[in-house]
């Protein structure tokens, strides 16, 4: 995966707009008008700020099914992404919680979206909603009969979860990439809003061997100098929202502050601007 084609840049920052609840989800609002609006509020506040990217996940339909979503939601996923698409011109991915990888494969692909992001591509995981497998056989296999060339971001140890028996992250991050097909992988902490250990953002760079690592979870202004030393690019959120409060829209002072903040380090430290990783194997 070049990041530098697909962000036009070497170290992207990729926003995420959290849909609200969508039709069968417990708290759906009767109205996808009002999601629409939310989403385009903050798709057009993320692009304002001057993020690279934005994903766009299905995050207020929870309790998350383990494997496939009722279809309404993949029909309502579609109609907002593709309207987003139309909004800005930004690189746009998805991610189908929980683990409905199929599904956003199928969406980004009709929609001409560009990447998804898979939270368990291989491995067990033990999480609320149940052991989760991940599918890479599967999902693979739908690209290619696709016809696809979207790029596949998988977590490794995805945060809200545990793995079944003691992993080596060295060891997860080379199966994710080598056994998965994983085109970059994405590191967070334990849940929404924490973020990777620096140790831990090093190991997965350096297991990952060229292939992009992400900062999955918990960046905000102040630590994102710090974490963008030992990943090639980032997805933020929580910290991006009014009084960083996870349930509140996206605040565009917030994603300027986070924006220069990185940007600022970067300049001031270029050897870090061009990452090793850029480039990885097709």
């Amino acid at each position: 995966m070049d990041l530098t084609q697909t962000f036009k840049t070497a170290r992207p920052i990729i926003g995420v707009v959290h849909l609200l609840p969508l039709p069968t989800s417990p708290r759906w609002g009767g109205s996808l008008r009002a999601v629409i609006d939310r989403a385009e509020q903050e798709t057009t506040a993320l692009a304002s700020g001057g993020v690279d990217g934005i994903i766009v996940e299905n995050f207020f339909d929870a309790p998350f099914t383990k494997d496939s979503v009722n279809p309404a939601v993949v029909s309502a996923m579609s109609l907002i992404v593709q309207r987003l698409m139309n909004l800005v011109t930004l690189p746009i991915g998805i991610n189908v919680l929980r683990n409905d990888a199929c599904s956003a494969m199928a969406i980004a692909t009709c929609v001409q979206a560009q990447f998804i992001r898979v939270n368990v591509l291989t491995g067990v995981m033990a999480t609320d909603q149940g052991l989760i497998e991940g599918n890479a056989y599967k999902l693979l296999r739908y690209r290619r009969e696709l016809g696809s060339d979207v790029k596949i971001l998988a977590d490794v140890l995805v945060k809200h979860a545990r793995p079944l028996g003691s992993p080596n992250l060295t060891t997860a991050v080379q199966e994710t990439i080598d056994r998965g097909l994983a085109d970059g992988v994405i590191l967070s902490g334990w849940a929404t809003g924490s973020p990777p250990s620096l140790e831990d953002l090093e190991l997965a760079s350096a297991a990952a061997n060229g292939t992009p690592v992400f900062i999955g979870s918990g960046a905000d202004w102040e630590n994102i100098p710090n974490l963008i030393q030992a990943a090639d690019g980032v997805i933020v959120s929580s910290s991006l929202k009014r009084r960083g409060q996870i349930a509140q829209p996206i605040d565009p002072i917030r994603v300027s502050q986070f924006v220069e903040s990185m940007h600022r380090h970067i300049a001031l430290n270029p050897a870090i601007e061009t990452p090793s990783s850029v480039v990885v194997s097709p």
